[in-house]
């Protein structure tokens, strides 16, 4: 039997994972597929060994701009065929008649190090708001001061704040601290603020780089501006404009945003400049407003929004919306990062993060671990050069062979409108940013991870073997450096069997983009619920093995049998459902969910459930004197209520969230004492492991989960119920353990009720 792919490693190799290993023969196959052909691409995934190529890349001559791969084929001639267009081309004599890294079968991707330099230097300018409580003020203060030492070596960095006005900081003078304030009412043009600030006209011998000295004035390397830094930090006082106890702070959040933007526009013309934002509350002032100051009015809900009756909301939306695409053109990222129990308006500003590649940072206040930990963790995601792993102005070009065509893009960037013979010009089956083989991506990280819809237009030939899909990302390094990463794939015709080649841990994470970007877009929430399910119902009409109206007949192969369960969480999931959340929380959730690569995404559809029993713990202590690292304590379980039993602790990891559940039994126990007498010394340690392999899981997480550690039936635990499959239900009598009190189907009755659907046709 022919070897399958495998599909994990494969992606540990190139960064991309297929829904579809390989290609359907006919169109008619390809429509009747049911989950659609589509790849999560992450373009920065790290490896220690990818090829680096200090030149320029061979390009093919033809339209098709392919990039020299493994897959093409170089002639004694000197000239190579292009694998995606079939044509030849001249092979420059530099590359004639030695060793070419990018043909090497192994390099599959590979990253040029161009030519072309990137002269402006990374920019990070916090925006720091004034209108917080005290202790979140000073907390936040000394996260900034301590950030600073974390920025890129070349880094420039400035400081704008923001109460009832906006003011940037001058950092040219230890003597005097230096401001410039603008209204926070007012929406100010570029001419305005390069008037305000001193700025002169363009150097047009260098057009790239700042308008003028002038900028620098705002704009310095935190080594050697780091005295004056710190005293302008120091010395932050909180916003000084009263307001009554039944009004909330006058915080000018979208007018301090659009004076960050334009002031970056003109001081560093296509940086890819980082915004900071530190926000502790909504925006009640000027523009972008999304609640008056005025308590009585409250903040819009899910509710309110859906009614109508979300007053300001439009107008806000339109505000941001603007505002993100004039980052997007400049190259400029907006990052958030919130420290406040109530909405700051992440909601109207979701375009302004997303198209941009943004990052969310949400915590309940500047003074907690997550936010703290959360921008360290930003700061300091290092690669092996001890450079930080982000890419500045990225964009992403995606090319294939003509028999495969582009249907779609989801994920954080904007179409840069390329409709070439790249793009399906008839497919019904489109995505998202639909109509272009590119898009800019602005900033990317090293998870930042892109889905990528293909399709059929026609049979392919006979005589077919594969076709070549490409990837091709340019980004600026912080190192000054312009790169160019290309990943090359190539995937195989089959005229049967393809239903070995599915990936279901892609394709359901496909499906949940597919279903976000629906919300997203305007459809309801049960015609999303709708679409999930027919999805996953086509798809078992075709793959499944069944005797129509004999639903004790259905069975599914092994790479098929955990797609239906995976749908049932996902439509259980926030991502789908809105209920308990926040609209902020909403864009939250839903923007990592079309972030993260594909390993990441699965933990928040179906959460990971750890099982720690006392006995297999006490056996395996006996066996090694003393608790071991490499010992593996824990054994996964199933995510359902049966799981909860009273001698064992559950290890809950839902990617936001990481939770210690201690069992009734256990629980009794902690609450007794008994990890503090010296005769239970062993129970301690019981205790303890589920606390180390939790902290495993925080090493490269971002944002920071939060921690919760919970008790038999404490109110934390109902995180934990709120996941699980209520196998045990108050519909349900004849049960063992905890007894889940919903209203949800089961999983159990829902796939029964999904064969159905299958079987009776």
């Amino acid at each position: 039997m022919e070897q399958i792919p495998d599909f994990i490693a494969a992606e540990d190799v190139d960064g991309v994972r297929f829904s579809w290993n390989a290609i359907p023969q006919s169109k008619l196959d390809a429509n009747r597929l049911g989950i659609p052909i589509g790849a999560i691409y992450t373009p920065l995934k790290q490896r220690d060994d990818i090829q680096y190529i200090d030149s320029n890349p061979v390009v093919c001559k033809q339209p098709c701009g392919g990039v020299l791969n493994p897959f093409s084929t170089v002639n004694p001639n000197g000239t190579w065929v292009c694998p995606i267009c079939s044509k030849y081309n001249p092979l420059p004599p530099s590359h004639q008649g030695r060793y070419l890294p990018e043909l090497d079968p192994q390099n599959t991707t590979v990253e040029y190090i161009l030519s072309q330099k990137n002269i402006n230097p990374p920019i990070f300018l916090y925006v720091i708001d004034l209108c917080l409580s005290t202790e979140d003020f000073e907390a936040l203060k000394e996260q900034i001061l301590l950030s600073l030492n974390y920025l890129p070596p070349n880094a420039l960095v400035g400081i704008l704040t923001f109460g009832k006005n906006v003011e940037i900081y001058e950092i040219n003078s230890i003597d005097v601290t230096k401001t410039y304030a603008f209204n926070g009412q007012k929406e100010y043009t570029a001419d305005k603020i390069s008037q305000v600030l001193g700025f002169v006209s363009r150097d047009l011998k260098n057009p790239q780089l700042a308008g003028n000295v002038n900028s620098l004035r705002f704009l310095k390397n935190p080594n050697e501006a780091e005295y004056v830094l710190s005293l302008i930090l120091e010395n932050l006082s909180k916003d000084e404009w009263l307001f009554k106890s039944n009004q909330r702070s006058l915080r000018s959040t979208g007018a301090a945003l659009h004076i960050a933007q334009q002031f970056l526009a003109e001081a560093y013309p296509k940086s890819g400049a980082q915004i900071m934002l530190f926000s502790g509350g909504p925006c009640t002032y000027g523009p972008g407003l999304i609640v008056t100051n005025e308590l009585k009015e409250p903040i819009r809900s899910h509710h309110l929004i859906e009614s109508g009756d979300a007053k300001h909301y439009k107008k806000a939306i339109e505000f941001y919306n603007k505002l993100s695409r004039n980052c997007n053109s400049n190259g400029t990222t907006v990052n958030v990062f919130i420290g406040a129990y109530d909405q700051i308006g992440l909601l109207e500003m979701e375009n302004l993060v997303k198209e941009n590649g943004g990052r969310i940072v949400l915590s309940d206040s500047f003074t907690t671990s997550i936010f703290k930990q959360s921008l360290q963790k930003f700061l300091t995601s290092l690669d092996a050069n001890d450079n930080l792993i982000i890419g500045l102005n990225s964009t992403l070009e995606v090319k294939a062979s003509k028999e495969i065509k582009i249907t779609g893009f989801i994920g954080n960037g904007l179409s840069l409108e390329k409709n070439d013979h790249f793009v399906s010009k008839t497919s019904k089956s489109t995505f998202g940013l639909k109509g272009t083989s590119a898009w800019k991506l602005s900033t990317i990280y090293s998870n930042s991870s892109f889905a990528v819809f293909f399709d059929l237009e026609e049979n392919l030939p006979q005589n077919l073997p594969s076709v070549i899909i490409q990837f091709v990302t340019f980004y600026h390094n912080v190192d000054g450096t312009t790169r160019l990463k290309v990943t090359t794939v190539s995937k195989q015709i089959k005229f049967q069997d393809i239903n070995r080649y599915f990936d279901q841990e892609a394709a359901v994470v496909l499906v949940s983009r597919i279903a976000v970007n629906k919300l997203d877009s305007g459809s309801a929430v049960g015609e999303v619920l709708k679409y999930v399910d027919d999805t996953l119902i086509d798809f078992l009409k075709r793959f499944a093995t069944y005797i129509k109206n004999d639903i004790n007949t259905f069975s599914l192969i092994q790479e098929h049998s955990l797609l239906p369960q995976f749908i049932y969480h996902l439509k259980r999931s926030q991502f789908l459902q809105n209920f308990n959340n926040s609209p902020d929380e909403t864009v939250f959730y839903r923007n990592y969910l079309n972030l993260e690569d594909t390993n990441n995404s699965l933990i928040m559809i179906q959460p990971t459930l750890t099982a720690f029993d006392q006995d297999r713990f006490y056996t395996l202590l006996e066996q090694s004197d003393d608790v071991n690292d490499e010992v593996e304590y824990g054994e996964p379980v199933l995510l359902d209520s049966i799981s909860i039993l009273p001698g064992r602790i559950l290890l809950l990891d839902t990617f936001f969230h990481i939770l210690i559940f201690h069992g009734d039994t256990i629980s009794t126990w902690k609450n007794q004492g008994y990890q503090n007498m010296e005769e239970y010394e062993s129970f301690a340690k019981f205790l303890e492991i589920p606390r180390l392999e939790a902290a495993n899981l925080l090493v490269d997480r971002f944002p920071l989960p939060r921690f919760i550690d919970c008790n038999y039936n404490d109110s934390q635990s109902r995180f934990l119920y709120s996941k699980l499959n209520p196998s045990n239900s108050q519909k349900n009598d004849n049960f063992n353990g905890l007894k889940i009190l919903t209203e949800d189907i089961s999983l159990q009755d829902y796939l029964t009720e999904v064969q159905k659907r299958v079987t009776q046709g």
